[in-house]
């Protein structure tokens, strides 16, 4: 599950598991480290992606051999909306590399990784001044202000 994004490549995470530390760091100090978790905690959490199940997954977007951005597909993302699954979450692209188009990229491949496992909607949340970003990609709003940070949760439909 590979695929040719301009320069860059976007692959599943079992095809190129290589990338597993730096996928664990960047969700690491981006959502979990602040909040008082271990590394070793979120490297877990990532290692699940790998054992070949439909989800959870994770895709990384990759430019000769280096690093660019991550997404992942989980079962649940929002304590509030438990009903909803499966997410996209986890949206990371480098500082440094954002803007050339790798976080579409990564968020079209989860999704599409998420429908080729049977489903027909795929959910995600976004902070409001995010959802624009996701909507310009296709995805729907389907709630605004949804827990203690306000978050959109967004849906996309199989086409």
């Amino acid at each position: 599950m590979s695929s040719l994004e301009g320069s860059f490549v976007v692959s599943d995470l079992r095809e190129r598991s290589e990338f597993t530390e730096a996928v664990a760091d960047r969700v690491w100090r981006a959502w979990w480290q602040g909040k008082g978790y271990p590394l070793d905690y979120i490297e877990g959490r990532v290692a699940e992606s790998l054992d070949g199940a439909a989800v959870p997954f994770a895709v990384v977007a990759h430019e000769d051999g280096q690093f660019l951005g991550t997404a992942s597909v989980i079962p649940s993302d929002l304590d509030e909306r438990p009903e909803y699954s499966p997410w996209v979450a986890a949206v990371w692209v480098d500082p440094e590399q954002r803007r050339r188009g790798i976080g579409a990229a990564l968020v079209r491949k989860a999704a599409q990784g998420a429908f080729e496992s049977g489903v027909d909607l795929v959910y995600l949340c976004a902070l409001p001044e995010k959802r624009a970003f996701y909507e310009r990609l296709g995805w729907q709003r389907l709630e605004e202000n949804v827990g203690r940070n306000r978050l959109t949760v967004l849906t996309l439909s199989r086409s």
